[in-house]
């Protein structure tokens, strides 16, 4: 650091720059008791902490930044300037009081400011000339900024420390959550431990939650921006968020700002003690997503899109129920089973006559109703059949939302 104490203040002789100093080091502990009076005037609400011995530690503080300063100026080396550790440990109760570095730098302002009046006026005693008393408050100015740097710096390490045991409490807590246990029931749940857990975080324990699943859109994407209610875990390889109270107003509206840019999935709603049935659809979800059998691109939430959650992760299920029920289509080539396919499931989901599915399938009623004697051939009684007519829906509704109607190979 360029040294502040040059030209005026280095004229001074040495022998009134010791006077000046010896009578300010006699000042400093009443003039420490001063500012520290006054800063706990306007502050009324600062936090006092006793040392060991039960003196407050602020006002130790005080009166060791003020001797620092003193025996710098009166040393003239120019050399780095010391500036008391307990700055540090100022910025770190910021933190843990839950306050900002605002009102600390204030405070730090007007006991520069009270300090500065008594300098004066001991430089007017030993008759110091007025341009080195300038350039001994831009000193002093100066050793402010050092004692700032301190405490942000003690700020920024308790800061830093304090959000990385949240976010360890935090991954307890999702752990807890997020976990199904076989063969117990969501409301045999740990629910002191699960209270505990939300307590040291400060989460207050909703109702209900729906989980998310979310799709990074690049490795390094910044996460999103919820607020602190939202449990968020980046961690994981497809970071999960807990959102409580999912269904108040403006949730979803909150949820859509923060996750801009982001793919994923947001489960069901449910009970608390049941987050891990939202996760497990939202998870099911966001596998659709991989496979483009959901629209990727935003968060999309899975009670808007039910029938393929339903329909499309059973495959094995489903194929082999339509290896059976649409066998008929077996001996039809693949643009005659496509087009009967594609009848069957319109005639079974209105049950309208021709005119109204060759509307919905954009043919004319005629060919609508040759297709459909075909259908009644190749499958007899079985479309009367009210539990064949809902297997055959099912199955031609899955075979939809994968985006092929025909038949899977047998």
């Amino acid at each position: 650091m360029a040294s502040p104490l040059r030209s005026a203040w280095r004229e001074v002789p040495r022998s009134r720059v010791r006077h000046f100093a010896r009578l300010a080091l006699g000042e400093v502990p009443v003039l420490a008791e001063d500012i520290f009076r006054e800063i706990r005037r306007e502050y009324p609400n600062l936090v006092i902490v006793p040392d060991e011995s039960g003196e407050p530690v602020a006002l130790v503080g005080i009166r060791r930044a003020l001797e620092h300063f003193v025996r710098d100026v009166s040393d003239g080396s120019g050399g780095p300037r010391e500036h008391p550790e307990v700055f540090q440990e100022f910025g770190r109760g910021q933190v843990q009081h839950g306050r900002s570095l605002d009102s600390l730098q204030a405070m730090y302002r007007l006991g520069v400011r009270l300090a500065w009046r008594r300098l004066a006026e001991i430089g007017q005693q030993v008759e110091i000339p007025a341009p080195a008393m300038y350039e001994l408050a831009e000193s002093g100015f100066e050793y402010l900024d050092g004692l700032v740097a301190e405490s942000m710096r003690g700020y920024a390490e308790a800061a830093a420390r304090q959000a990385g045991e949240r976010l360890r409490l935090q991954r307890r807590l999702l752990d807890l959550l997020l976990t199904e246990r076989p063969g117990k029931s969501p409301a045999d749940a740990d629910a002191d431990a699960l209270a505990e857990r939300a307590a040291r975080i400060g989460w207050p324990l909703p109702e209900r939650v729906a989980v998310a699943v979310l799709l990074r859109p690049v490795r390094e994407a910044l996460a999103p921006a919820v607020g602190r209610d939202v449990l968020l875990d980046m961690e994981c390889e497809q970071p999960r968020m807990v959102l409580p109270d999912p269904e108040e107003a403006g949730r979803p509206e909150l949820l859509r700002r923060a996750t801009a840019g982001w793919s994923g999935a947001v489960g069901p709603p449910v009970p608390l003690a049941e987050a891990a049935k939202s996760l497990r659809w939202a998870e099911a979800a966001v596998r659709l997503m991989e496979r483009r059998l959901l629209p990727a691109g935003e968060v999309l939430h899975c009670t808007e899109h039910t029938e393929a959650l339903v329909l499309l992760p059973p495959e094995e299920l489903i194929d082999a129920l339509a290896r059976r029920r649409l066998a008929p289509l077996a001996g039809c080539g693949p643009a005659q089973g496509r087009r009967l396919a594609e009848t069957l499931l319109a005639w079974l989901e209105t049950r309208g006559g021709a005119p109204e599915i060759a509307d919905r399938l954009g043919v004319h009623p005629q060919t609508v109703r040759y297709r459909l004697r075909q259908i009644r051939e190749l499958w007899g009684d079985e479309v009367e059949d009210p539990d064949r007519r809902f297997e055959l829906e099912l199955v031609l509704r899955a075979q939809r939302l994968r985006g092929d109607l025909l038949p899977p190979a047998t």
